[in-house]
């Protein structure tokens, strides 16, 4: 019983579309996100379980089937640090799709994303009832507190379109907001409905309370349970 506690599988599932390349040089949403899903495959190793890794845009990016070391952690890292995504795009359903094809036995699933999509909530269901799913959502400011900056050039990082847009005119930085909260405020129902841990990062926190809170919780429901 030790041993499989111990000897569990764990998948990183990490979007690395052209929408995480937003924020500070260095501090982007897709930097963040590499460095906690380096962070977390070290500390997995450690714990003797088997790691793997599955990157995505709207296709798979790189897959690492998953094994047990540190050098498996080593190769996820390089990994991460060498990736050039082939598409801007994403798809979180494709993505989500495609894990369950590869992950055949119940597995920890941390899922890292901005969560910028549509439609991904009947697979991302299918997901959290068969593997112990969890999600980090990062956010970076320009999305969620953008100033009055009047008629400024926003480019869709997708896309690759420009816009231009009044920044101080009418309610528009309220309504980004109130996307954004809107956004954060399903997937929170969502894992509360699912038993799915969450937490929501941003590019510019100190990320390390929030994990070793989440995880504190997790071995308290895992003793309990």
């Amino acid at each position: 019983t030790y041993r499989e506690e111990k000897e569990q599988t764990v998948f990183f599932i990490l979007d690395v579309s052209a929408s995480e390349d937003i924020g500070n040089p260095g501090r982007t949403k897709a930097d963040v996100a590499k460095e906690i899903c380096g962070v977390l495959a070290l500390s997995s190793v450690k714990e003797s379980s088997h790691v793997g890794l599955i990157c995505f845009s709207d296709i798979k990016e790189r897959y690492l089937k998953p094994t047990k070391g540190h050098s498996q952690a080593y190769e996820i890292i390089a990994a991460l640090a060498s990736l050039k995504p082939a598409s801007l795009k994403t798809s979180l359903s494709k993505a989500i799709a495609f894990a369950m094809n590869i992950i055949k036995r119940r597995s920890v699933v941390i899922l890292i994303s901005d969560f910028i999509d549509e439609g991904y909530f009947h697979n991302l269901r299918s997901l959290a009832r068969r593997h112990d799913l969890v999600i980090i959502q990062i956010s970076d400011k320009r999305e969620t507190r953008l100033p009055k900056l009047g008629i400024i050039p926003i480019i869709d990082k997708e896309s690759r379109r420009t816009f231009w847009i009044n920044t101080s005119f009418g309610d528009f930085r309220e309504k980004v907001i109130k996307r954004y909260e809107s956004r954060k405020s399903e997937l929170e129902v969502f894992c509360r409905k699912h038993q799915v841990n969450f937490i929501a990062l941003d590019t510019d926190e100190d990320y390390v309370p929030k994990l070793l809170k989440l995880f504190r919780v997790r071995n308290k429901s895992l003793k309990t349970s």
